[in-house]
């Protein structure tokens, strides 16, 4: 009778074993099914992304940033596929993965129908709506991109608690904004420039800063000069009343063009202890000529140059530069002036961030170390067009872009990093993530 009630136990065991197995394959195969059905319409809308044309700046430039999603939500797809194909277990697929997998497809979607019924704002509501489901799928929380969208060369300007956050258009010459109150959560604001001078070409802007000056906010940014003679980039000045702009930009000619050098790029401004303005920025290079770092006095209203000449502030001489230095920003800290840029080739893995100190805000400057303070790594690949600055309890911070790791290079995207930064003792140092 033990032996005969033993088996019974033994074969129900091996039953409920089987129905187990059965039932965690079935569940697999559905699985299975809703990413290939996922992934289906996810390259669906990618394809739809990369194929809307809208001639908006604002849609063009969230159109890319959606294609940037898409293309990491596709990533972590196959890595999922992957893992199932190697495990065969189901439980490695959890629910809440999938439905933020179509959360932010589903943002993604509605984004492009408002894009084709030219419906920027709302448009901008569904980028919002989704950023954070968007942002989990890039691994946000652990040491991944704070703003899941493109976002190349960004600059940020604390207002009161609220934080704004400027950044190269991808394609069509406008400048994009996103805003927080926490450094954390970013959601889209608008059009930060809707319309450019007409010396400048369209669809062709690039490395934005902002700074305050009395009750006005000026914009500094690259274009390129239009019509016949043209072409070089060069730099140019807006105005608004609000961080969130409009800004205006009446100029009938830049404001720096270094036609000589290979034209202007990457304005950053900067204030000394007393309050005098300065416009710090590079030249392209070209023709013989290596890329340099700028710096010259601007007038009060930040909006041309005083009575001087520009003086060079840095020339590449490293061999992690790679022959480029570029996007410059001056921050002055405990009586010490910190020059920040980056070098080497934006389009790379090799792209990093260096340090140089100087004695004052037009020099001179030196480097004090060999290597980059910041490079690629297991989060993020070629950190660049970096700026600097606190939060409301004074910690410093340093905002820069980046590629997904094996995503690097145009046309994929560069995305929003934030890291804590320490400036005191010697050499700055970049915290790790967290």
């Amino acid at each position: 009778m033990l032996t005969s009630a033993l088996t019974l136990v033994l074969i129900g065991v091996l039953v409920a074993a089987l129905v187990t197995d059965l039932d965690a394959h079935a569940r697999t195969r559905q699985e299975r099914r809703t990413l290939a059905l996922t992934r289906q319409k996810l390259a669906t809308a990618r394809f739809n992304v990369a194929a809307t044309r809208y001639a908006g700046g604002l849609a063009r430039g969230h159109l890319l940033g959606l294609q940037h999603a898409v293309t990491a939500a596709l990533a972590q797809l196959a890595t999922t596929d992957q893992t199932l194909a190697a495990t065969n277990k189901s439980a490695y697929i959890q629910g809440v993965d999938i439905g933020t997998l179509h959360t932010c497809l589903g943002g993604v979607q509605a984004a492009l129908q408002q894009i084709r019924g030219h419906d920027n704002a709302a448009a901008t509501g569904d980028i919002s709506a989704v950023s954070s489901a968007c942002l989990t799928l890039e691994d946000g929380q652990n040491g991944g991109p704070a703003y899941p969208f493109d976002f190349p060369d960004p600059f940020v300007l604390r207002v009161g608690a609220t934080y704004f956050a400027y950044a190269t258009n991808s394609a069509e010459g406008n400048i994009q904004i996103i805003a927080s109150t926490d450094i954390s959560q970013w959601s889209a604001v608008g059009n930060a420039l809707p319309k450019l001078p007409g010396w400048a070409a369209p669809n062709a802007t690039w490395a934005p800063s902002v700074r305050q000056i009395g009750g006005t906010f000026v914009l500094y940014y690259s274009a390129v000069v239009a019509g016949a003679g043209g072409g070089e980039q060069c730099i140019s000045a807006a105005t608004s009343s609000r961080p969130q702009g409009p800004f205006v930009d009446s100029s009938t000619a830049p404001l720096v063009c270094q036609a000589s050098l290979g034209g202007s790029i990457d304005p950053s401004p900067f204030a000394d202890a007393n309050g005098t303005p300065y416009l710090v920025w590079k030249s392209n290079g070209g023709a013989g000529q290596p890329a340099l770092i700028w710096s010259e006095q601007l007038n009060p209203a930040g909006t041309g140059f005083a009575a001087a000449a520009p003086t060079e502030l840095l020339a590449p001489d490293q061999s992690w530069q790679g022959g480029v230095i570029e996007a410059p920003d001056l921050v002055l800290q405990g009586g010490h002036y910190l020059l920040f840029y980056s070098g080497n080739n934006w389009n790379s893995a090799n792209y990093a961030v260096g340090v140089a100190t100087c004695l004052g805000p037009i020099g001179p400057c030196t480097e004090p170390l060999t290597q980059p303070i910041l490079a690629s790594g297991p989060t993020m690949a070629g950190p660049g067009g970096a700026t600097v600055f606190t939060d409301a309890a004074g910690t410093w911070w340093m905002a820069f872009d980046a590629w997904l790791p094996g995503q690097v290079g145009y046309p994929h995207s560069r995305a929003l990093y934030l890291r804590r930064l320490t400036l005191s003792g010697g050499a700055p140092v970049v915290d790790p993530p967290g």
